[in-house]
């Protein structure tokens, strides 16, 4: 049968630039993702700081603990913040050799101790923000307005806050008992999120946590001007205020950069990271992190430096534990965290101390007369 002329095909355009491939040639480049863990000087030198700091933070910790301890039957509302405060501390110094091991060798620790030293952690940084924010609260108001928003005669209120921050800190440290997982070939301690919205979801605290941790900053300049002002050195608060200032500024600049990284790294889709897939590369994003996180840590050595430094009664009764005498005002009229006495009997004490024998000694004159 003929072929009419209209049904003629032409494969000469579909086959004109065909070109063969050859795929011998084709060179393969595995996706290398950086390492979790720091090599040379670095892998000497963490692990040096993190024991250096273990010791260091137990020891004030310790001492801050303890001197607490002599002072229980009459805590004021700052000194039971300061023990809550103290109390998440202690609990992370204990993850810093889980730290060190991490950052040399890699995580081989297991899930468990994984999401235990990720669950602290966090647990420190938000009750580290929700104590000092009580205190700044609180010392503002009884400065500004004269009403504390917590009384000393009303302890069970101030505990129940103290409980109700620990119950809300882990409530909002549950993504990490959730989502934190050893990566037994990576040798890493991770999150590992399925659908990105529960990444996303989960870090949304943290990054509310940071915005309060911004307003705490500038609640840090209202603290400074009225620890300055003649008003609240009249009112006897100074001191106290200066040690509230300066554990908000050092909880600030240690607790900053991590958060930084933190924020960046959320921005950062999982699948931007790497064409390989969004779990391949996971140990990326946390090299940042991890950098910074050191700072975060090493936070909790940091305050027993400032009440060393900042308050005269706690320095005074550091150094009598240490050279393990008694201590003559342990009595509860001592205030800690004040430059003066709770009262004016006690700083009229301190102060005239001396001059009590002479006025012990003039009866006795004027008898014998």
């Amino acid at each position: 049968m003929a072929t009419p002329s209209n049904m003629e095909v032409d494969l000469q355009g579909l086959f004109k630039d065909n070109k063969t491939f050859d795929y011998y040639d084709y060179e393969y480049k595995e996706v290398v993702c950086p390492s979790s863990t720091v090599s040379g000087a670095l892998a000497i030198f963490i692990p040096l700081l993190f024991s250096v700091g273990l010791l260091w933070g137990l020891l004030g910790n310790g001492l801050v603990l303890v001197i607490l301890w002599h002072k229980r039957l009459n805590l004021s509302v700052m000194d039971i913040f300061i023990f809550h405060l103290n109390v998440s501390d202690t609990l992370l110094l204990l993850t810093l050799p889980l730290w060190a091991v991490d950052a040399v060798k890699g995580w081989n620790m297991g899930t468990g101790l994984c999401k235990l030293s990720g669950v602290l952690f966090k647990i420190n940084f938000y009750c580290g923000i929700f104590t000092l924010a009580c205190i700044s609260v609180d010392c503002y108001l009884s400065i500004v307005r004269g009403v504390p928003m917590f009384s000393p005669k009303k302890p069970k209120v101030v505990y129940g806050s103290c409980l109700f921050i620990w119950i809300f800190c882990l409530i909002l440290s549950s993504p990490d008992w959730i989502f934190l997982k050893h990566l037994k070939d990576k040798g890493e301690c991770v999150h590992f999120y399925l659908p990105d919205s529960w990444r996303l979801a989960s870090r949304f605290p943290h990054l509310v946590s940071f915005v309060l941790l911004v307003l705490l900053f500038c609640c840090f300049f209202v603290l400074l001007k009225l620890w300055h002002d003649s008003k609240c050195q009249k009112k006897k608060k100074g001191r106290s205020t200066a040690v509230t200032a300066a554990l908000v500024l050092a909880f600030f600049i240690c607790w900053t950069p991590y958060n930084i990284a933190f924020i960046v790294s959320t921005a950062q889709p999982l699948e931007s990271v790497s064409s390989a897939g969004p779990d391949e590369c996971e140990g990326r994003q946390w090299t940042a992190s991890k950098i910074t996180a050191i700072f975060g840590l090493l936070h909790c050595i940091v305050n027993p430096v400032i009440y060393l430094c900042l308050s005269k009664e706690f320095r005074r009764r550091a150094l009598t534990m240490i050279k393990f005498s008694a201590c003559k005002t342990d009595s509860n009229e001592v205030s800690l965290w004040d430059s003066n006495g709770v009262n004016s009997n006690a700083s009229v004490q301190e102060e005239q101390g001396s001059l009590q024998p002479i006025n012990d000694i003039k009866p006795t004159i004027k008898t014998g007369l």
